[in-house]
């Protein structure tokens, strides 16, 4: 779809720039999965930098709604830049993906440096781009000619040759990454032995092109993916390639790949890189402000794990065996896992409803506060569950669009997909306890179905500014008792504010009483409300859970 071409380094720049990345990476993205051998033959790169770009446009595209929702217009420059690189640190994915957030983030910095300025020229893009890949390079360990690095110090080098406006910039940027990219096969023999050019490279002229295409209009000439020696215009390597660069000298490596945030200060991160260079290799590391997202490559998981919860609190931790017979080992074919005929997978807010969805069989999806998953990472989440059916539970009424997005994907693949609109992960548990896999899969569905909706909802939370409800204005700090989504209660004591939504609920009448404790919690609640359920209410059950670190002080479920 065509666009307006900007003039200028802005806000709406950044907004345009992501949503075109997006699309170009959505284009791209089998292409680059194809070549990807380096360091991992795992035929993930295109897919792990779609979901990267898919965070950071869903950052942005939250502040643009956050500001017309006020009525205060379009975002500062620095406002989208910031949400771009925040998006895409917690949304990365795999070494590629880790490492595009470095580059963004350096971008983001100098973007951002004066808070108060509307746009940047061309000068300020050359900055900009020359910052990011200098960052990236130090995130990284130890930096390999022939990658994404390497194409990302060219188009810097190039963008800073250039004299003129954002599009003149960029599009020397693009150039120059395009030129390095066609001869990281001469840097890196495990490229031309596969004869493919950088999986991570390609990727990242795609997300040039994309800024090119911001600021001239025009989308930049096609890439070509394979080596000279090779076939023109195909983008599958062979099994044979494949197993050459599995089986060459010093391709071999760890077991498991290792990916978290994490929360803690410089000093920490410091000793924690050393750690971790020592646990394993393609160790990068990305972020600041007490924020980081930490990818590595290990035979002890367990120690890469240990060692972040010994430098601050790590989460979202993602841990993937390479496996038996891939490029870490053998190089010998992999026999392929017989997909399951149904499984369920469940967004959760917390790490403690996460453990109770894995053990009742689900495949989860951890949704942090403030941090939605992307419909990219429904689909991942969807194929990691490896069947037939799935029957897909989205837990928030926020995330409809986003669960129906992926449904329709996955259905495109040949997955059949059931979207129960489950609104809270109280209801996702009703329906988690009926699901019978035996059962014919319209029947299960309806049965999930009708068990969510016979639960009602509410949970306990502390209002972080003044606004306007339906029980009238609360201030910061304010206890707030919403149920079924909408302010029932305002009060000032959690325990108090708690039972008045339990006995408001409970007036109707119900059979099981759900409660799901968040970190912030007081120590008494569950007992008092216990009690109180008990001493009030005849026949009506209790079941207490840990949530974690879920964003609501409790979660109540009415069955």
């Amino acid at each position: 779809m065509a666009h307006v071409p900007q003039t200028f380094f802005d806000a709406l720049a950044v907004r345009t720039w992501c949503g075109l990345t997006l699309r170009a990476l959505g284009r791209a993205r089998e292409e680059i999965d194809a070549i990807n051998v380096y360091p991992v033959a795992d035929g993930d790169t295109g897919t792990n930098l779609y979901l990267t770009a898919e965070s950071a446009a869903a950052a942005v595209e939250a502040v643009f709604d956050g500001h017309d929702a006020h009525g205060s217009g379009k975002p500062a420059l620095a406002d989208a830049a910031r949400a771009m690189a925040h998006g895409a640190l917690i949304g990365a994915r795999g070494n590629s993906g880790t490492i595009l957030a470095q580059l963004l983030r350096g971008m983001a910095q100098v973007l951002a440096a004066d808070g108060e300025t509307a746009h940047t020229d061309g000068e300020g893009l050359r900055l900009a781009l020359r910052h990011a890949a200098d960052s990236a390079r130090q995130a990284v360990a130890h930096p390999v000619e022939g990658t994404v690095l390497t194409v990302a110090s060219a188009a810097a080098d190039a963008a800073g040759a250039a004299e003129g406006d954002c599009g003149t910039v960029a599009r020397a940027a693009y150039d120059g990454a395009r030129a390095a990219l066609a001869a990281t096969p001469g840097q890196l023999a495990v490229l031309e032995r596969a004869g493919v050019v950088d999986a991570g490279g390609r990727g990242l002229v795609a997300v040039l092109g994309a800024l090119v295409e911001t600021f001239t209009g025009e989308a930049p000439r096609a890439v070509p993916v394979m080596s000279a020696p090779s076939q023109a215009g195909s983008a599958e390597v062979s099994a044979d390639a494949l197993d050459e660069c599995a089986d060459a000298p010093g391709t071999g490596g760890p077991a498991f790949e290792v990916i978290y945030l994490l929360e803690a200060d410089d000093t920490a991160v410091a000793r924690l890189r050393e750690r971790l260079d020592g646990l394993g290799d393609s160790l990068v590391v990305v972020g600041g402000d007490g924020l980081w997202n930490v990818h590595v490559h290990v035979d002890d998981a367990g120690a890469a794990v240990e060692a972040g919860i010994e430098a601050g609190r790590p989460y979202r931790i993602r841990i993937t065996h390479f496996g038996l017979g891939d490029v870490h080992t053998t190089g010998a074919e992999r026999q392929p896992r017989e997909r399951a005929q149904r499984a369920v997978v469940a967004v959760v807010p917390g790490e403690g409803l996460a453990g109770l969805y894995t053990e009742a069989g689900a495949t989860t999806v951890l949704a942090r506060p403030g941090e939605p998953p992307a419909s990219g990472e429904l689909v991942e989440a969807v194929r990691r569950a490896h069947a037939r059916e799935v029957v897909l539970l989205p837990n928030d009424a926020d995330l409809r669009h986003t669960a129906a997005a992926a449904a329709e994907q996955a259905r495109a693949e040949g997955i059949r997909v059931a979207l129960i609109p489950t609104r809270s992960a109280v209801q996702g548990i009703a329906a988690l306890a009926v699901h019978e896999p035996e059962r014919r899969f319209d029947e299960d569905v309806v049965q999930m179905t009708s068990a969510a909706g016979a639960t009602r909802y509410a949970e306990v939370a502390v209002a972080e500014r003044q606004s306007w409800t339906m029980a009238g204005i609360c201030q910061a700090g304010d206890v707030l008792g919403l149920i079924d989504g909408d302010v029932a209660v305002i009060g000032s004591d959690v325990i108090v504010t708690a039972e008045t939504v339990l006995d408001r609920m409970l007036s109707a009448g119900g059979e099981l009483v759900t409660l799901v404790l968040g970190d912030e919690a007081p120590e008494a609640v569950a007992d008092h409300l216990e009690t109180r359920v008990r001493e009030s209410y005849l026949a009506v059950d209790t079941v207490v859970y840990r949530g974690g670190r879920q964003g609501a002080v409790l979660l109540i479920g009415v069955e």
